[in-house]
């Protein structure tokens, strides 16, 4: 949970910050969801509550990014998304709208403000540890993408690792239905090795349950009988 607090100078820094290094902190509209948006991911939404029209407004109209952040009944969490709007999909006579929007650099909200008719948040970045992912798990992770995109018959199309820009785990697990928590979890999580070796747990499961049902599915097409051919 986010703490509200003072700031010195401009600079927050925090005993222990790790990846929150020292930066000065910026200042962006927050949009509370019960999604996780990853970086790089793309994700539609229908806005048509009257303060986030307000601040999709402001932002389309000054080119600007807001921040996505996970909340549930739990409240809302520390890590969150710039968020940019890549297309209008639609514009209602009402003011609502259904738009796309990309998932950028990560961000840990410091404070949060009132004033405008939605919240904002006073942030400072996350930036990952130097601890990239070995050859060998990367390709374990590709390995198992190509897996799953083959058990489930899925048309998405396989992500060129020398085009991840040292984040293959976060472009291959957007494209996959994981759960929020789950995503969260690889959101707050500053190692691209250990997210990545995290990834690899969460295909693996997902591959042995799709595999598993096919099996269920096929054995309930013949009664769970063998159906021998004909001699």
């Amino acid at each position: 949970m986010p703490r509200l607090r003072a700031r010195r100078g401009g600079r927050p820094c925090r005993e222990g910050s790790g990846a929150y290094a020292c930066a000065v902190v910026d200042e962006i509209g927050l949009f509370p969801l019960g999604i996780v948006l990853l970086p790089t991911e793309q994700v539609p939404l229908h806005i048509f509550e009257p303060r986030y029209r307000d601040l999709i407004t402001q932002c389309l109209e000054s080119d600007r990014e807001f921040g996505l952040v996970f909340a549930d009944e739990d409240g809302l969490r520390a890590i969150g998304t710039r968020a940019a709007v890549t297309e209008v999909l639609e514009r209602f006579d009402d003011g609502r709208l259904n738009i796309v929007v990309q998932g950028g650099e990560r961000f840990r909200l410091v404070e949060v403000n009132e004033g405008q008719s939605f919240h904002t948040g006073e942030i400072e970045p996350v930036v990952d540890e130097p601890d990239p992912a070995d050859e060998g798990t990367k390709e374990q992770a590709l390995e198992l993408f190509r897996r799953l995109v083959e058990l489930t018959g899925s048309d998405v199309e396989e992500p060129d690792e020398g085009d991840a820009g040292g984040y293959l785990s976060f472009v291959l697990a957007a494209r996959f239905e994981f759960a929020p928590p789950v995503k969260q979890e690889l959101l707050q999580t500053t190692s691209e090795r250990v997210r990545l070796e995290r990834l690899c747990e969460l295909l693996e499961n997902a591959v042995e349950l799709v595999a598993r049902q096919e099996e269920i599915a096929g054995r309930a097409r013949t009664n769970g009988k063998v159906d021998p051919p004909e001699s």
